[in-house]
């Protein structure tokens, strides 16, 4: 929520919400491990898992792009983030319709959150997913967003080769970590901001 009080202009919002959601998200898999503990009911935690699920997987791929092009001071650095807003719609609308076609399983493994969804479990979905979250970052012209995907990327990576079974999880963890790039980049470049935006 910080960062939003440094947001000096509309097109900064979206970019500027991501750490408070990633902050949110974590507070909903809170309740994904009350569920398996058995504190709560089972359709409560399936339902928390959905609501996980649906960020994590369902939505993220098309609200980063989105907020990178939104953010990007011209006309040249936005047309570079299409492609990869793009590819994120494309595989937002399949991931949402897999999250609806097939069914959920949400359990505890490694002390780790395992959900699996059949039709998101696979390499291709995952390229893609990569591609579309990390991809846009690394073309940015500000500086801290490529700082911010890399930082992504090579926990992505680190969590793959570790614990790929628990990806969903870890790697969003990790990623409301690594937001804190963002905070700080608002609160550094406040005399930069707003741009001139053409």
């Amino acid at each position: 929520m910080v960062t939003l009080t440094k947001v000096k202009h509309r097109r900064e919002l979206l970019f500027a919400a991501l750490p408070a959601l990633f902050a949110i998200h974590q507070f909903i898999e809170g309740f994904v491990w009350l569920g398996l503990d058995g504190d709560l009911s089972p359709a409560v935690t399936h339902d928390m898992g959905a609501a996980f699920m649906l960020y994590a997987q369902g939505l993220l791929p098309y609200l980063l792009p989105l907020s990178v092009l939104l953010f990007e001071p011209d006309g040249k650095s936005r047309r570079r983030m299409v492609p990869f807003l793009v590819l994120g719609g494309a595989t937002t609308l399949y991931i949402l319709w897999a999250l609806t076609a097939y069914p959920l399983q949400v359990y505890v493994k490694g002390n780790s959150i395992v959900y699996i969804n059949q039709a998101t479990n696979n390499t291709a979905v995952a390229v893609f997913y990569v591609i579309a979250t990390c991809g846009s970052l690394f073309f940015s012209k500000i500086k801290m967003m490529v700082i911010f995907g890399a930082a992504n990327l090579i926990i992505l990576l680190t969590v793959m080769e570790y614990k790929r079974y628990a990806f969903t999880s870890l790697w969003c963890a990790y990623a409301a970590i690594a937001s804190l790039i963002i905070l700080v980049y608002f609160w550094t470049s406040s005399e930069d901001r707003p741009f001139a935006y053409a």
